[in-house]
């Protein structure tokens, strides 16, 4: 019995320690360039998943969101330090995370912890045009793309379920998912069927009256 037990924990640890570059292309309609967009690969498999200890980061500069999309991992700490000269204040009614942060600046608030996977958009009830994103997957297998709509994310070998997701694909795209099996290095295309939702404006900040706001 003890041989069996053995044999398996080492095929377990055998298989875990071998992992493989996976490099995902996104194509969109008119080769659009879509920075930001986060590329994630989900076990299909249960498996041990370590917890993130590390705090994301979501700043507001020049009042805006920055980044203005943010992928974690379910269950990490996000801190919102505000790094402009006037207060801000955050909140979110997406049901993957309600919360609020009332007027502040620098570093004032506690991290908030995101435990629900999905989309959260961010506002600021000061500025109206303050519009970010975050986007939290269960899964440590996650990259955002580049100009280049290029990501290459380190795996285990094993069988995933790859996922692309951004603000401006509309549902049918962004619902779109692929199995794959990684024993290799692999280089995947994920196409875009529509075109994109149309881009956030930059806003004129000077119009804003509470510009002067302390």
């Amino acid at each position: 019995m003890k041989k069996s037990i053995t044999a398996l924990a080492s095929l377990f640890i055998t298989s875990s320690i071998f992992a493989s570059e996976v490099t995902v292309t996104i194509n969109t309609q008119n080769n659009e360039s879509l920075p930001g967009a986060v590329v994630y690969l989900t076990p299909t498999q249960p498996s041990a998943i370590e917890a993130p200890t590390a705090t994301a980061i979501m700043d507001q500069v020049a009042r805006k969101f920055e980044p203005h999309i943010l992928a974690v991992q379910k269950d990490t700490p996000v801190s919102f330090p505000n790094s402009d000269s006037i207060k801000h204040h955050v909140y979110s009614f997406s049901p993957a995370k309600v919360f609020e942060l009332q007027l502040y600046r620098g570093s004032e608030t506690d991290p908030v912890i995101f435990g629900k996977t999905g989309t959260v958009e961010l506002g600021c009830n000061v500025h109206d045009w303050m519009l970010g994103y975050i986007y939290v997957v269960d899964t440590p297998y996650f990259k955002q793309s580049d100009e280049s709509n290029v990501v290459t994310v380190d795996v285990p070998n094993g069988e995933y379920e790859l996922k692309v997701w951004h603000p401006r694909l509309k549902d049918k795209d962004a619902s779109q998912t692929r199995t794959i099996n990684i024993t290799a290095p692999a280089q995947f295309t994920v196409s875009m069927q529509q075109s994109l939702l149309p881009a956030a404006q930059d806003l004129d900040d000077e119009i804003d009256e509470f510009s002067d706001y302390e």
